[in-house]
């Protein structure tokens, strides 16, 4: 436990930027499981998908994602439309 003041202010604010930091991750998890799941209606699972984007743009911006991951899972989620909509023609 830290014996200065503003130590342990930060400590404070450390913990609610994490708790909302693992909130933000938390919701990209879901957001991806609940894409998949979605493989049988791919209508549904392309506008989970576009949410699912913009919410690892937002992440990204505010320093809760690497740039390089959310582009490698923003990829992967665009191939993974590509191929429900080759399995659908």
């Amino acid at each position: 436990m830290p014996n200065i003041k503003s130590a342990m202010k930060r400590m404070r604010s450390d913990e609610k930027k994490q708790e909302r930091n693992q909130a933000t991750l938390a919701e990209l998890k879901t957001l991806d499981q609940k894409m998949r799941k979605l493989a049988s209606e791919p209508k549904k699972a392309k506008d989970v998908a576009e949410r699912l984007v913009s919410r690892y743009d937002r992440a990204v911006s505010r320093g809760i994602v690497p740039r390089g991951r959310a582009d490698r899972k923003k990829s992967r989620i665009h191939f993974f439309l590509q191929k429900l909509e080759s399995k659908r023609s």
